[in-house]
C-alpha cells in the first residue's frame, strides 16, 4: 500500500513515515497543497493524510482539488477539534479526520479501518453491476453512474451507497453505517454519517430536496428505496 503524508512539518512526516514503513506500507511525503495536488494526479496512491493548516496551497483546497480527478481515501490531519473544521473536511470532500495532537496508533487505526473493505459489506454484496433506477452502481471498478454519467464519490461515499444500494429497503441507523462503514474503532459521531448520505444525494438524486432512492426513515436512519 502507498500513502501520500502531506504537512509542512518535516518532523511528523519523518515520525509518521517511520511509523508506517514499519508497518509495511510504501510512504512519500510532501510540504505544502500544490505539491500535494501535483503528486496525487502522478503517484498512484491508496491513500493521503493532509494537513488542513500548510503553506501556498491550504488542505481543504488541496482535498477539493484532488477530488477533481480522484477518489483516492482521504484524511485530514487539524490542529483544532472544531465540529465546523471536520464538517468542512468532509463537505471538500475528505473521507476521514484526526486531530492533531494525535496518538500514532489512533492514525494506524483509521488508515486500516480507511482501506479495509469491511468483511460485513463485502458479505452483503451480490453481482458486480447493480441498476436500480437512474442510479448504476458498478462493485469491481468502483464506479457510480447517474443517468448514465459517471459520478466523481469518495471512497467513503461509494462505501455508503454500494452498502445501501445492495439492500434496497432495509433501513440502516446512524450507528449501524458507522460500524459497518467506518469500522467499530472509529471514533467520531454521527453527523459524519448525515454530511455523507447529504453530499450523496446532490450527486446522486434529481432533486436533493426530493430524493427518489436515498431516503430517511425519520428517527430511525437511512435506506435505498428499491
Amino acid at each position: 500500500m502507498k500513502i501520500l503524508v502531506v504537512d509542512d512539518e518535516k518532523l511528523l512526516i519523518k515520525g509518521i513515515k517511520f511509523n508506517l514503513e514499519n508497518e509495511g506500507y510504501q510512504v512519500e511525503g510532501a510540504y505544502d497543497g500544490q505539491e500535494a495536488v501535483e503528486l496525487a494526479k502522478n503517484g498512484n496512491f491508496d491513500l493521503i493524510i493532509l494537513d488542513v493548516m500548510m503553506p501556498k496551497l491550504g488542505g481543504l483546497e488541496a482535498c477539493m482539488r484532488i477530488r477533481e480527478f480522484s477518489t483516492v481515501p482521504i484524511i485530514m490531519l487539524t490542529a483544532r477539534g472544531d465540529d465546523m473544521d471536520k464538517i468542512m473536511g468532509f463537505e471538500y470532500g475528505a473521507d476521514d479526520y484526526v486531530t492533531k495532537p494525535f496518538n500514532i496508533l489512533e492514525l494506524k487505526a483509521r488508515i486500516r479501518a480507511l482501506l479495509r473493505r469491511s468483511s460485513v459489506t463485502n458479505q452483503l454484496m451480490g453481482g458486480a453491476t447493480l441498476a436500480i433506477g437512474h442510479i448504476t452502481l458498478d462493485s469491481e471498478k468502483r464506479i457510480v453512474k447517474k443517468d448514465g454519467i459517471p459520478v466523481d464519490l469518495t471512497a467513503r461515499e461509494f462505501d455508503v451507497i454500494e452498502l445501501l444500494a445492495r439492500n434496497p429497503d432495509r433501513v440502516y441507523s446512524r450507528e449501524n453505517l458507522l460500524n459497518i462503514i467506518w469500522g467499530y474503532e472509529y471514533q467520531g459521531d454521527t453527523r459524519t454519517v448525515d454530511v455523507h448520505v447529504r453530499r450523496l444525494r446532490e450527486k446522486l438524486e434529481r432533486d436533493p430536496a426530493q430524493p427518489e432512492r436515498i431516503m430517511t426513515k425519520w428517527g430511525v436512519g437511512y435506506y435505498f428505496k428499491g
